[in-house]
């Protein structure tokens, strides 16, 4: 009589149901809609199943304290944001511009036997990138003051992309270090390497902010945004950058520019 015989969990099986857990408990807490979840879902089992609770250590630095940050109230003295987008919870393309880079980092390393740990320092340095980006935006707009352009010095509005302030960058700083001192401590990436791939890929960012990105300008309100519609409903007019370069296009490429250059120092 033949016997029905199962084959073991495999490290990408127990990826999933540890990415489950936690994405459930995201989107219950209302941090993720649905297409966040499903995003954070095929990250998350990509991230855990490469590397176990080292990586997914990683990955939650990133994801909790971005998200904690983002929660933090406003104070009396901080000019009204201007419109850039999304808000709330995070949606699946704003996952996947944040996660992608270091989730395929992360399957690569798993199966490279050589190369391996600059394919670990990539996927560090990506998350790094993101953190410090994440970290630089949600400090600097509630602490860093009247943000300017890094090249001319001019002003630009609260919340618009390319503009920078000193608390910010130091956030940006603290965010990549972060992320570094958790690699380090957990065998996943030397911190040198990733600490240097958070910082360029967040300057990264700030460049393509500052140039590339789309700018917009709501005729009716006469207000800068990076929206089309504008909040108030009136369509916008392009004033600087490209249409296809929003904030996620750019936040994929600043990832992959600390993934990069992690992967090269390691």
């Amino acid at each position: 009589m033949n016997t029905l015989t199962l084959a073991p969990f495999t490290t990408y099986d127990w990826g999933a149901l540890f990415a489950s857990i936690v994405v459930f408990a995201a989107w219950r807490m209302r941090w993720l809609n649905v297409g966040g979840a499903l995003a954070a879902f095929a990250i998350g089992t990509a991230v855990f199943g490469s590397g176990t609770w080292p990586y997914a250590a990683v990955l939650i630095g990133f994801f909790l304290t971005g998200t904690l940050l983002g929660k933090l109230p406003y104070g009396p003295s901080v000019p009204k944001l201007v419109d850039v987008g999304k808000g709330g919870a995070r949606d699946g393309t704003q996952v996947l511009a944040n996660g992608a880079v270091a989730a395929a980092c992360a399957v690569i390393a798993h199966g490279a036997p050589h190369g391996f740990v600059a394919w670990q320092a990539a996927f560090a340095g990506a998350f790094a990138a993101a953190t410090a980006d994440t970290w630089a935006t949600e400090i600097g707009t509630r602490f860093g003051g009247v943000p300017r352009r890094p090249f001319t010095w001019k002003r630009v509005p609260a919340g618009i992309s390319g503009g920078v302030t000193l608390i910010g960058s130091l956030g940006a700083v603290a965010g990549a270090c972060m992320i570094a001192l958790i690699a380090r401590a957990l065998g996943v990436a030397p911190f040198p390497a990733v600490i240097a791939g958070g910082v360029a890929g967040a300057a990264f960012d700030t460049l393509l902010g500052a140039t590339v990105q789309a700018q917009r300008r709501c005729p009716q309100c006469a207000e800068l945004c990076e929206t089309d519609p504008h909040r108030c409903g009136a369509q916008t007019t392009l004033v600087r950058g490209f249409t296809s370069f929003d904030n996620d296009v750019v936040n994929l490429g600043a990832t992959l520019c600390g993934a990069v250059v992690a992967y090269l120092l390691a």
